[in-house]
């Protein structure tokens, strides 16, 4: 049986950060980062016991602003005029944090475990952070897997107005809004039918419920996605190993975004998952789990 640490509490970067360790201590840190709005569980515990299994220490954790990590404060919720002014107008976001302080947290984490270096792997905004911090603290990072994200750029095609309009719903006011929110939410974002997600939504659901929910910190996420403007011209210096995955039919993150990614950091390699969305569903996880394994297991060979 592999190893597995229960969750924990860390003081890094001035906020507690609630983390989980599986796998094997002395195995190849590989730290998952996860995106708007979704707590550490949202890497599924089976997601991450079969990555463990396969050579990786494995450390999931919430974000600030999520989950058990510190509620930060500040900052009302994102308004239609806002987001115009920003397209239109290129009038940025105001913004209690950025992406890089996020990043920040990140690595603060990997000091307070002992963790020189580590291969990051991001899911939508934690792609965006993951690249961040390839870009500002390099030497921490052995490899970069950035899933479903995107660079910043504002000649990305925009969500569909479906995948849009459950990004900027109000917040479910009872348990029981929640639950349906949560079922129809993952329906836009996996695009399709996945019996085996849908069949485990409900106890999903209830699990997240039941850690605590932050609409307000969910707020403040976004804005620091919008107000860190775009890393296409910065990503250019990267010199890490990169892959990027991207899903064929995603409706929040555009096809193009991963494709920008991969186009922007010098020898990134690209894969198109044929009718992913925007979600890591189960029947994808060989695909998914097979190419981070080769990847971060590659570029420690070439390290060596």
């Amino acid at each position: 049986m592999l190893a597995h640490q229960p969750p924990q509490i860390a003081r890094a970067n001035g906020i507690d950060i609630c983390y989980e360790i599986f796998g094997d201590p002395a195995a190849e840190p590989l730290l998952l980062i996860m995106g708007l709005g979704a707590q550490m569980i949202h890497w599924d515990d089976d997601f991450c016991r079969q990555l463990a299994a396969r050579g990786f220490r494995v450390i999931r954790f919430d974000n600030r602003d999520i989950g058990k990590s510190s509620h930060l404060s500040g900052g009302g919720r994102l308004t239609p005029f806002e987001l115009l002014k920003l397209r239109f107008l290129k009038i940025p976001v105001a913004s209690t944090y950025k992406l890089i302080d996020m990043a920040k947290d990140t690595v603060s984490l990997m000091d307070v475990l002992g963790i020189k270096s580590a291969h990051l792997v991001g899911a939508s905004m934690g792609g965006m952070i993951a690249q961040e911090i390839a870009l500002s603290f390099p030497q921490r990072v052995r490899s970069l897997t950035s899933i479903m994200s995107t660079t910043g750029n504002p000649k990305i095609p925009p969500p569909t107005r479906e995948a849009a309009a459950v990004l900027m719903a109000p917040p479910p006011k009872t348990r029981e809004e929640y639950f349906e929110r949560f079922a129809k939410t993952w329906k836009v974002l996996r695009v399709g039918s996945f019996p085996e997600d849908e069949a485990l939504d409900p106890a999903r659901a209830a699990r997240t419920y039941e850690r605590g929910l932050n609409p307000a910190g969910v707020g403040r996420q976004l804005r620091a996605v919008l107000a860190s403007g775009s890393r296409k011209e910065r990503l250019h210096q990267v010199n890490i190993p990169t892959l990027v995955i991207h899903g064929t039919v995603d409706p929040l993150v555009r096809p193009e975004g991963g494709k920008d990614t991969a186009a922007s950091i010098p020898g990134a390699k690209l894969l198109m998952i044929e009718g992913m969305g925007h979600a890591l569903p189960i029947p994808m996880w060989p695909q998914i789990i097979d190419a981070i394994d080769k990847h971060a297991h590659g570029a420690a060979a070439k390290a060596a």
